[in-house]
């Protein structure tokens, strides 16, 4: 959210999230307000380098370009010191002589040449080479050109490259040479006179510009070197393009407002997999360790402040290697023995709740959509009053017709969920009925434990969150506006209580807090509703095999807007790109011309050959993606480079079953007689490059181990001190068999078998030790094959 926004005046409010100068998304308008609330959350894979994570305010206009009020920029280094906290950061003015990303390639180098008199005289030479990840401006690439300039306290000599259309990875390839120094038998009158000790002063700066034509040019960055770093030799790197040292400042940086982040980042160094063979195994071992307590991955989470930051990659983790379902057995039957009453089960916190929360975030996913988006989308999109509370009440308002509407609302979703037991995953059943199992043995004179321990996942912390939250769970674009937040919390409540119809003995009504619904939930005949409660229950909890979700009906994996490549010709004979609204689903991939009609062009899932980026020279766009299938290559451009990584990962996950995938392709496209990357003339030849994706894998989930291993391994490394404090707790145990000293060091810790979880903890610490050597080696070996001022690694700033 944001808070104290300027103009002072209730204005119309949305945020965008760009890496560097490229936007990745954007929140819903947030209107008449100073103080707007967005409460969006974003998870997205960063597919290429960058230097700043920024954050804009825009106040949205209807007839002219909207207004950027300010920014929040971060630093890539400086991410880790706000990551796993909220911070208000003040906005900063929008400057933009300091809105620049990419690299320049240069090579300089200082002559000595004889001059026509026959004295000596130093020729500065200045080779441009090319730029890479210049800006798009408007949405499309750049105009751009450079000019280089020799500067010192008495010259300014300035030479300018040629324009290059239409593309943010210029190949300039041009030479400038400056005279430096003169001889002192040089007569010859000029506009300025330059010693030989002006050469410690003297620098070659090199701007980028985008070609307004008719309009001003916008400056796309500036590198500045020092002459002096030559010392008579050749001197060839990649800069980073830096802003104007002396851009807009202005005085006003406190009148603009702040805005409130919690950002999560976090980046590994994922080593080959061998090294990762130690930790892994011990970590899949963990549900067959007496007591559990004592397995690596309970100590993980032990050792975590927060119990969230274990539990993501161990699940991915188990789930990758097929392990969760007989560890999520075990941690529950350790969180049963401390459970004193039925109707308590599994409601707190604990690392066997949240095993089974995110596993049914992971794994129920497509199910959510399959069940909930198309209610939940009528609500949002069609909304209908239901506030029945009588305070919030607003004038005009009718009670009865808000709470007929209401009642629709909840018997739709509520039908919804008890009919979709079919298409409930088969992990998510083996779990449930684990759970189920378990509670009946930990209760045997309770009858409706068993219904409970299932109900309290399911619904309460399964589809009563999805439905309150259904921009977290990807049902919905955006967090919903107050009014719908509000329609959706009330249906939630009443789905938690259905829910937990049939598993409770007491009265539903006397659980809620609020009179009206109560009032609200007499409309409701209890037996019909326990009845379908109970048969969902038992359907989504047994082991019986089901027939797959997908075919039966097809899952929507993935929608939005995109531009393709024209397969016709146009007037004038050439091919363009038109927009297109892009649906893919379990079964095909289509493209539409608007959201909502009927499908233009169609491809069948199992026609898919491969899916693979394009090269930017094809086309000179960015984000560009193929699919090859029966017909011609089908072109693509995402809107940027995060929506471009997701659409290619979405269509290799559905595709990559598939038996007559390619092994190869052509990386860029086939114009004018020719293959682009190969010169080959025949449209049929085979492709020239090995395909990125060509093993079959898991369609549902996509997970790398080795990168859930890696995350395990740097929270291990993080939380060392805990994992030496635990293995003094175990020692203290395992020597003191009267009362434990100190208990405050240890007190937090499960110890169940101090000698077994010792054992577990050694083989931790000397595991993470050797993968510490593996890191320092593999850094050195980066550092030193990544020189600084290659285009790996580009410099930043000034040269010395």
């Amino acid at each position: 959210d944001a808070k104290h926004l300027v103009p002072n005046k209730m204005r119309d409010f949305f945020c965008t999230i760009n890496l560097d100068q490229e936007e990745v998304f954007r929140t819903q308008v947030v209107e008449k307000s100073l103080s707007p609330y967005f409460g969006e959350e974003f998870y997205f894979e960063i597919p290429r380098t960058f230097q700043w994570l920024s954050f804009y305010i825009y106040d949205k206009s209807v007839l002219q370009k909207d207004l950027r009020i300010g920014k929040v920029s971060i630093k890539k280094e400086d991410l880790f010191n706000y990551t796993g906290k909220e911070n208000w950061f003040m906005l900063q003015p929008v400057d933009s002589n300091s809105e620049v990303q990419g690299k320049v390639h240069l090579e300089l180098k200082l002559n000595e040449v004889i001059t026509d008199n026959g004295s000596m005289c130093q020729q500065l030479v200045v080779h441009i080479k090319e730029c890479h990840g210049l800006p798009l401006i408007n949405g499309q690439n750049c105009d751009p050109y450079a000019t280089v300039s020799l500067v010192g306290p008495s010259r300014n000599d300035q030479k300018k490259t040629k324009v290059k259309k239409k593309t943010s990875n210029p190949q300039f390839n041009e030479t400038f040479y400056f005279e430096v120094t003169r001889s002192s038998s040089y007569t010859k009158k000029s506009q300025f006179q330059v010693e030989e000790e002006d050469i410690e002063k003297l620098e070659v700066r090199v701007d980028l510009w985008n070609n307004g034509n008719l309009v001003q040019d916008i400056f796309l960055g500036e590198i500045k070197v020092p002459v002096k770093v030559l010392r008579n030799d050749s001197f060839q790197a990649w800069y980073l393009l830096q802003p104007r040292e002396n851009g807009n400042k202005s005085s006003k940086t406190d009148d603009l407002g702040s805005l409130r982040l919690n950002i999560c980042y976090t980046e590994d160094c994922v080593l080959p997999s061998e090294y990762y063979s130690s930790l892994r195994n011990l970590l899949l071992k963990s549900s067959d360790v007496q007591p559990i307590s004592a397995s690596a991955a309970y100590i993980l989470s032990e050792v975590c402040r927060d119990k969230y930051d274990a539990v993501l990659p161990l699940v991915r983790l188990l789930l990758h290697h097929h392990k969760l379902v007989p560890f999520v057995a075990a941690v529950a039957e350790l969180d049963l023995k401390d459970t004193q009453e039925a109707n308590t089960i599994f409601r707190g916190n604990s690392l066997a709740t949240r095993c089974v929360d995110e596993m049914m975030k992971i794994v129920g996913k497509h199910y959510l959509k399959i069940t909930l988006k198309s209610v939940i989308d009528e609500i949002c999109e069609s909304p209908k009053p239901c506030e029945i509370d009588p305070i919030k009440l607003r004038e005009g308002d009718n009670v009865e017709s808000n709470m007929d509407n209401l009642r629709y609302y909840v018997d739709k979703v509520f039908r919804e969920i008890v009919q979709s037991s079919i298409s409930c995953p088969t992990l998510m059943c083996d779990v449930f009925y684990s759970l189920r199992h378990l509670a009946a043995k930990r209760f045997p004179n309770d009858p409706h434990v068993q219904y409970s321990a299932v109900s309290s996942f399911v619904f309460l912390r399964f589809f009563a969150v999805a439905v309150v939250s259904p921009h977290t769970f990807h049902l919905r674009p955006h967090h919903p506006d107050a009014q719908t937040s509000r329609t959706l919390t009330l249906i939630s409540k009443a789905i938690q209580t259905l829910g937990s119809w049939g598993s409770l003995t007491k009265s539903k009504l006397s659980s809620f807090k609020e009179t009206f619904m109560c009032e609200f939930f007499k409309t409701f005949q209890e037996e019909k509703f326990t009845e379908s409660v109970k048969k969902f229950l038992d359907d989504v909890s047994s082991t019986e095999s089901k027939e797959p979700s997908g075919l039966s009906e097809p899952v929507h994996l993935k929608e939005g807007e995109m531009y393709k490549r024209a397969q016709g010709r146009t007037r004038i004979g050439k091919k363009n790109f038109k927009k297109r609204w892009f649906c893919l689903t379990s079964r095909e991939f289509t493209y539409h011309k608007q959201q909502d009609k009927e499908p233009i062009f169609t491809i069948p899932i199992k026609n898919i050959l491969a899916v693979e980026k394009l090269d930017e020279n094809s086309f000179n766009k960015k984000n560009m993606f193929q699919v090859l299938h029966g017909e011609k290559p089908l072109y693509i451009q995402a809107n940027n480079c995060v929506e471009a990584s997701e659409w290619i990962e979405a269509l290799c996950r559905v595709t990559r079953c598939n038996q007559k995938r390619l092994s190869f392709y052509h990386p860029s496209a086939f114009l004018n007689g020719s293959w682009l990357c190969c010169k080959a003339t025949a449209e049929s030849t085979m492709g020239c490059a090995r395909c990125t994706a060509d093993v079959p894998a898991d369609t549902q989930i996509e997970i790398d181990g080795d990168r859930e291993t890696e995350r395990i391994y740097s929270l291990f490394t993080i939380n060392r001190s805990k994992l030496q404090k635990l293995e003094e707790a175990c020692g203290s145990i395992a020597v003191y068999q009267g009362p434990r000293k100190e208990p405050d060091d240890y007190s937090n810790f499960t110890i169940e078998d101090s000698v077994a979880t010792f054992h577990t903890l050694q083989q931790i610490i000397d595991i993470v030790e050797k993968l510490n050597e593996s890191h320092e080696k593999y850094q050195k070996k980066r550092s030193s094959s990544a020189k600084y001022g290659s285009e790996e690694n580009p410099i930043v700033g000034k040269v010395s």
